[in-house]
């Protein structure tokens, strides 16, 4: 199996690149969050390769980093996901957002991507949040947007919604999504209140 390729960058485009490396071109294809990070053609390139191999099937698909291959990983191991639409994912969102995403239940910002429907992106929350690492879980509850640790009423809505049993990563990102347009004297019943308006 390929697990990495390393050699001259000879094209590139969102969707797919071709490392040449000891004579032979490779062709390669990649998430957005990847070409992002690409050189220019013509300069030394290395990719992180998942070797996707099946019985009519040998396509080799690049990654920068290791969090990306391992996410892509991950989502190919999800009922209805196969490496086009994974791919899509990691373009659509960075590996962090899709994590964020999962952690939080929010099916809405998967289905923002092209190609994932609601029922696929229920499955993607539902399958990947078993197969996210206790360090991913952690660094995703542990971080919350400035402007909720900047407004005491913010973090009181926050323990009110995980008080009505909403996970404390959902319910931050509800009060966050509202936390910008509320008025100076809103009161923190009426930014729950809020929260629960726009999440419907």
């Amino acid at each position: 199996m390929i697990a990495l390729v390393e050699g001259t960058l000879l094209d590139k485009s969102p969707t797919r690149v071709i490392l040449l490396n000891s004579g032979v071109g490779y062709e390669i294809f990649i998430p957005l969050s990847t070409y992002e990070k690409l050189p220019r053609s013509g300069e030394r390139c290395r990719l992180l390769i998942y070797d996707f191999v099946r019985e009519d099937t040998h396509t080799l698909y690049g990654f920068w980093t290791e969090d990306e291959k391992s996410l892509f990983a991950r989502l190919l191991s999800i009922s209805g996901v196969g490496p086009r639409l994974a791919l899509a994912a990691l373009s659509g969102l960075s590996p962090g957002q899709i994590k964020e995403a999962v952690i939080c239940g929010d099916v809405e910002r998967l289905c923002r991507i092209s190609g994932i429907g609601r029922k696929t992106a229920e499955r993607i929350v539902l399958e990947l949040k078993d197969k996210l690492t206790e360090a991913e879980l952690l660094e995703s509850s542990s971080t919350a947007p400035a402007a909720i640790e900047s407004d005491q009423r913010a973090r009181d809505a926050v323990a009110a919604l995980v008080a009505l049993g909403y996970r404390q990563g959902e319910a931050r990102r509800m009060i966050s999504a509202v936390v910008g347009s509320i008025a100076t004297h809103a009161t923190v019943e009426d930014i729950v209140r809020r929260a629960l308006v726009a999440r419907k």
